[in-house]
């Protein structure tokens, strides 16, 4: 698929295996947090902890997600983060995989802006557009303040939200 964002600084290119090391920075940082809750492990044990996750997040969207577009996200020309997405998702509607922007990126309107560019092209298509949520993820704000919606929870943490054109 084609998709261009409408702000002027940004534009997406497939990922490619040469982004490899820049996609783990990406993922490393939304496990940050996370691994400041365990002081007892050395470096050595976090860096390759969080490689085997990301490897392994990668392997499963790349199995389960076919069809889908994988993108980094540049503003200029400085990776700022992916956009992983499937126009077609199970026939059913538009899923956003994945939209992380590294932390120097975020708060900045670049995430917003390709929300919007992605609802706009739901409206377009008249396909609902849907994203998997943490409850704790402070981005689900924004979904809300976009006019996405829980439709359902898994294991009381995952919440799929959707969104939808109304007229």
């Amino acid at each position: 698929m084609e998709f261009k964002p409408a702000h002027p600084s940004i534009h997406l290119r497939r990922i490619a295996q040469r982004d490899m090391p820049s996609l783990l920075a990406i993922y490393a940082s939304t496990r940050q947090a996370e691994l400041e809750k365990v002081p007892q492990w050395s470096e050595t044990m976090k860096t390759e902890f969080i490689k085997s996750q990301f490897e392994a997040q990668h392997n499963h969207y790349q199995r389960n997600y076919s069809g889908a577009d994988f993108w980094v996200i540049c503003k200029n020309k400085s990776n700022a983060g992916r956009l992983y997405f499937h126009e077609n998702f199970q026939g059913r509607g538009m899923r956003i995989i994945d939209i992380t922007l590294l932390p120097s990126y975020q708060n900045c309107g670049i995430g917003t802006s390709i929300l919007q560019d992605l609802m706009q092209l739901s409206a377009q298509l008249e396909r609902p557009l849907s994203i998997h949520v943490e409850s704790f993820n402070p981005a689900k704000n924004l979904y809300n303040r976009l006019g996405f919606k829980k439709i359902s929870e898994t294991n009381g943490v995952y919440h799929l939200m959707e969104w939808k054109h109304t007229i």
